[in-house]
């Protein structure tokens, strides 16, 4: 009776410790003030979190803090955070609250083990016309939606690279699904980036409306592009992949940082010439885009209506396939 107790009174006090933590923020630190807090935040570190994540050196550029301040100030995150080992069972509890996003077709949620994950980076990529578009603007309809429908009860940030947000859409999406779409809308905030310098800066600055705004869902549409078009020839390959391999880290920090929030970007695709047997449709951005998504989908186009999603890699997920279908109302079986 006496150990039941004591389990009881250590589970009480964690809980305790771990809603102390929470209630913390960047003005907690030890010197951490006023000036020092707005050059983080300038720099998109809103949080502890994303603090204890940030790279030393990084922060030394970003924030121009010197670099003993910067090891003290991701130290003392870190130990904040208890960023050290931790068992296995303990990270499947944390897996096994993972929220997720429905698609909104049954088949395709199945694909995904229940739909889009949180805290992870989705990649989805095909040719023109496979839906890539009409994927993301549905998740920012559906990451509205309560609990028991698939939904998070959050807002979503949609950084528009090529011009192809569509309002129209997303009403469409919301009517199907009798939503204000004047609600839905409001609750999606859009960053049309010009260039990729500019696309890597609005990645950044994502990180001062994800609590402030409540955001579940942060979508980069698409992430290739600008690098494409502004880096020619391979010369400049290496400072292209660098930078894109910054941005994509960015993205991969911001999905670490929150508990349920979900990252997802799309991606075109080229085709290899010299390759005369199998699919020579590739991923763009190579082995740096591969290697920064958690899950990876690729798609192409069935009859109709109809295309076809498939687990290109995840940690988790078996690579198989699933139909859904494209519809007035969105995606759907």
């Amino acid at each position: 009776m006496a150990k039941k107790k004591n389990e009881e009174k250590v589970s009480v006090d964690d809980q305790k410790e771990d809603e102390r933590k929470k209630s913390m923020s960047l003005i907690d630190l030890p010197g951490v003030g006023d000036a020092t807090k707005k050059k983080l935040m300038d720099a998109g570190i809103s949080s502890i979190k994303e603090l204890a994540l940030y790279p030393i050196t990084r922060l030394v550029e970003d924030v121009g803090l010197g670099e003993k301040t910067a090891y003290k100030l991701v130290k003392a995150a870190q130990e904040i955070e208890s960023m050290g080992f931790k068992s296995a069972s303990a990270v499947w509890e944390k897996r096994k609250q993972l929220r997720r996003i429905t698609t909104g077709s049954a088949n395709f949620d199945e694909l995904l083990g229940g739909g889009i994950e949180t805290g992870a980076v989705t990649e989805i990529f095909g040719e023109f016309r496979t839906g890539k578009t009409q994927i993301t603007h549905q998740l920012c309809v559906n990451v509205q939606l309560d609990h028991e429908n698939g939904g998070l009860e959050g807002s979503a940030i949609y950084i528009d690279t090529e011009g192809t947000f569509r309002p129209e859409r997303i009403i469409q999406m919301a009517e199907a699904r009798d939503m204000d779409y004047n609600t839905v809308l409001k609750n999606i905030i859009v960053g049309r980036a010009y260039n990729s310098d500019h696309q890597i800066l609005l990645a950044r600055e994502a990180a001062r409306f994800i609590e402030e705004k409540n955001v579940k869902l942060l979508v980069v549409d698409s992430i290739i592009t600008h690098f494409r078009s502004e880096y020619i020839g391979r010369g400049t390959l290496a400072n292209r992949q660098q930078l894109l391999n910054s941005h994509i880290h960015d993205l991969i920090r911001l999905s670490e940082s929150y508990d349920e929030l979900a990252v997802v970007f799309t991606n075109q695709v080229s085709a290899k010439p010299d390759m005369f047997y199998g699919n020579p449709i590739i991923h763009t951005g190579g082995h740096i885009i591969a290697h920064g998504s958690t899950i990876r989908l690729y798609l192409r186009k069935g009859k109709g209506e109809q295309r076809i999603a498939r687990v290109v890699d995840a940690p988790h997920l078996p690579e198989e396939e699933a139909v859904f279908s494209i519809t007035e109302d969105g995606i759907r079986d």
